[in-house]
Parts: structure tokens; sequence; C-alpha cells
């Protein structure tokens, strides 16, 4: 975003980076994952060089690995099932209900025939089973954020979203926890905390951390 100011009769022209910089530090955190769409999750491996895993990601083959779509976050699908000749024909098929009546800012993901959606405070993830009718509860996770960090978070207790990565769901909770479940069963393979709540929020500090993909490790 651009912003232009005249002051003294000389013209200041000022760019904001913050969104920006926001996205670059989500791409930065997923690009060492290795992250690869296809069709159904495997079971967890190593990661793939980046280079590969963004070559695989090329392709829309309709799933929805990350927050944004893709390393460039061009939230765009080459998906053509809905056009301008049948957009007016669209029906309302099931709803899901989190049950979480804070705002939520999380785009769901879809990898295989599985959605996954993350909620605000308490961080609930929830995976819906897309080959059924309904979208029926295949599994649910729930984290248990200490619940005093409600009162450090800058902007309500909003949650941006998990991302998708070898047969792997990676997603922030309010209280500076970094969790990694298995996509298939939601088990709980590790949980990190990368900071404290004593110490101000993710957003006061500005800080970038990157944790080894398979244990959790700070790297």
């Amino acid at each position: 975003m651009i912003h232009e100011s005249v002051a003294g009769g000389a013209r200041v022209v000022r760019f904001r980076f913050e969104l920006l910089a926001s996205w670059l530090i989500v791409a930065l955190a997923l690009s060492g994952l290795g992250c690869e769409r296809r069709r159904a999750p495997s079971p967890p491996r190593a990661s793939r060089p980046l280079a590969a895993g963004a070559a695989a990601a090329s392709a829309d083959d309709g799933q929805w690995p990350m927050p944004a779509h893709d390393y460039a976050a061009t939230r765009y699908s080459a998906q053509d099932q809905i056009n301008a000749g049948n957009v007016s024909t669209l029906k309302l098929d099931w709803t899901f209900s989190t049950g979480v009546l804070k705002g939520h800012e999380a785009a769901p993901l879809v990898v295989g025939a599985t959605m996954y959606i993350v909620t605000p405070y308490p961080n609930i993830l929830y995976a819906l089973d897309l080959r059924r009718p309904g979208g029926p509860l295949k599994w649910v996770y729930r984290p248990k954020p200490s619940a005093a960090a409600q009162g450090v978070a800058c902007c309500d207790v909003v949650n941006r979203g998990a991302a998708w990565a070898d047969g792997r769901i990676f997603y922030n909770t309010l209280d500076d926890h970094t969790v990694a479940l298995d996509a298939e069963t939601g088990k709980e393979l590790w949980k990190t905390q990368v900071g404290d709540i004593n110490h101000g929020e993710f957003g006061v500090r500005g800080w970038l951390a990157a944790l080894d993909a398979g244990s959790g490790r700070l790297v």
C-alpha cells in the first residue's frame, strides 16, 4: 500500500510494508516444510526440497493446503466447475458450526477428501469428511491454550489458519505454541512453545522462528 502526503511543498511517498511482511513470514515459514499438494495425504515422511515442492504445487488439483492457497499467496484456484453460467443455481448443501462465536479469520484447508477448520480461541481444529453426505466430523483436536492468552491478544482472539505438508497439519495457538498433528488421525505429533504470553503477543514482538517439521525442535 502506498500513502502520499504533501509537507512543505514536497511530496513524501511512504510505503507500508506490514501486509507484505506478514505474508513473507508465512511464505518463509511454509517453504521449509516442502509442501506438496496431492489427491490424498500420505503417511509423514522427510520433506522434499523446496524446488520440488513448489513445482508440485503449481498444478491446480482442487486442493487448498495453506491459508492463501500457494506460496505466492494468490488465493486463486483454476477450477472451473463454478462459472458465470451456473453460479446463480448454487444452493446450500450442508453447514457446520464450530460452536465458537468469536471472529473466524482462518481459511479452511482442503486436502484430499478432508476439510480442516481452525477456530479462534480456544483454537480447536476440526477435520470433516467430504466423501460422506453432510461433511460429518472425522476427528477433533483441542489444544487447550492458556485462558490468560485472551488478555494479551491485541485484536480479538482470531487465528489465521493452519497449513498442510507431508501428511501433517501445522498451526499456532493463542498462547504461543505451535502444534503438528497427523492429518489422517488428528493425533498430536509434537507441541512446541515458541513464545511467552507474559512478554506480549505475536504481533508485538515481531519475530521469525523456524521449527523442524519432524520433531518440532527450534532450529
